[in-house]
């Protein structure tokens, strides 16, 4: 079994990213033109992508 605190610091990063992902989101649909548009994306995408590590690294280790 993994050592509790681990997983707690692990649950809580993904948290904060899941936290991040909505806060992005919500201001992807405020904002208009093509680039800002695109540098959401590719930050929601970043975001998407350190989750399923994360997601991966708890599922692990549990």
């Amino acid at each position: 079994m993994a050592d509790p605190k681990v997983l707690i610091e692990l649950d809580e990063r993904i948290n904060a990213i899941r936290e991040a992902m909505r806060t992005l989101t919500e201001q992807a649909a405020a904002v208009s033109g093509a680039a800002s548009e695109a540098r959401m994306a590719d930050r929601i995408a970043d975001l998407e992508q350190q989750l399923a590590t994360l997601q991966n690294e708890r599922d692990a280790l549990s």
